[in-house]
């Protein structure tokens, strides 16, 4: 993934959305997920459920909530992980499926429960169109200092090339 350039006040939760959505990657753009707002004491982002989104019995894929509420949990983690120059990896991701959904919009918030400086645990609610709580998860986050390795390479945000 390319590195997106800075916003330039990383305290504005709308300049950091706009950025990160001005340079989606990987995931997701595959899904679709737009910020809303993004900060390191909450992440807000939306998606709306697409065919491509659906399982075999036309509802929303578990792994489309797990994949989005670690995103949001991560992108939180990682920007208040950021004032300390660490980089953030998941460790565990724990995500309960609640009401099924099969069209619409959802909205996936993430907040923190706890924020140190070695782990972070963050948890996250997707809920949809009528603001049901349709999924609900945890993910717990590792901060690593600049240098760290991560599968044999310096932790940190890779770059690659994006398709035309």
């Amino acid at each position: 993934m390319s590195n997106p350039p800075a916003p330039h006040d990383v305290t504005d939760p709308a300049a950091v959305a706009a950025t990160l959505n001005a340079h989606p990657d990987g995931y997701n753009r595959h899904i679709g997920l737009t910020f809303v707002r993004c900060s390191g004491d909450e992440v807000v982002a939306t998606l709306e459920v697409t065919p491509e989104l659906l399982q075999p019995y036309g509802i929303v894929h578990g792994g489309v909530h797990c994949g989005a509420i670690e995103t949001v949990c991560s992108v939180g983690a990682a920007l208040a992980a950021l004032p300390r120059n660490q980089s953030v990896v998941g460790l565990e991701n724990n995500t309960s499926f609640l009401k099924a959904v099969r069209s619409g919009t959802l909205t996936v918030t993430a907040t923190p429960l706890t924020r140190g400086r070695r782990s972070q645990l963050w948890e996250a609610r997707v809920t949809d169109g009528e603001e049901r709580l349709v999924a609900k998860g945890s993910v717990r986050l590792l901060a690593m200092d600049q240098g760290s390795q991560l599968a044999g390479e310096a932790a940190g945000v890779q770059q690659t090339e994006r398709p035309a």
